[in-house]
């Protein structure tokens, strides 16, 4: 067999998933929830980081929020994951799929720089930049997200 037409064979294994009478609105329903704990947990650390509630300190707000940012990405990312194999073909063709795993990388090398620099340390201009930034790149995620089904 050809090895594309093998990895195209690999993929339809999980073609039931989207056929299934309850399992995918399952897995939508939970890729919300880990969307919800994500950027809600997201919100509240970032408004602290542009000076709201200033009488909380950073650290143990830090703490609290990247755990639950963290549980509602990888809750988000598995049934994403197991959505997209039940689809992989049509997704990878969709533009806005396409752009939504763009905007998730860039979202995610933004978390990254925002915590390699040490801003938790220094609440500056630059830290209050990638935080808006953040905010953006999630929402667009997001908004995508609900597109792929219109494209």
């Amino acid at each position: 067999m050809v090895r594309g037409m093998q990895e195209r064979a690999d993929f339809t294994a999980f073609a039931w998933i989207a056929s299934h009478p309850w399992l995918y609105p399952l897995l939508e329903s939970l890729h919300v929830v880990g969307i919800a704990l994500l950027l809600g947990s997201l919100v509240v650390f970032e408004l602290r980081v542009w000076g709201l509630g200033a009488a909380l300190p950073v650290q143990p707000l830090a703490r609290l929020a990247l755990p639950l940012t963290l549980a509602g990405f990888g809750l988000a990312a598995l049934t994403g994951l197991l959505m997209f194999a039940s689809q992989a073909v049509e997704m990878l063709g969709n533009r806005v799929f396409v752009l939504k795993m763009t905007l998730l990388m860039v979202a995610g090398l933004n978390a990254a720089a925002f915590h390699s620099r040490g801003s938790l340390d220094r609440l500056d201009g630059v830290a209050r930049a990638q935080t808006l930034a953040s905010l953006g790149l999630w929402l667009a995620v997001i908004i995508c997200g609900r597109w792929i089904a219109y494209y």
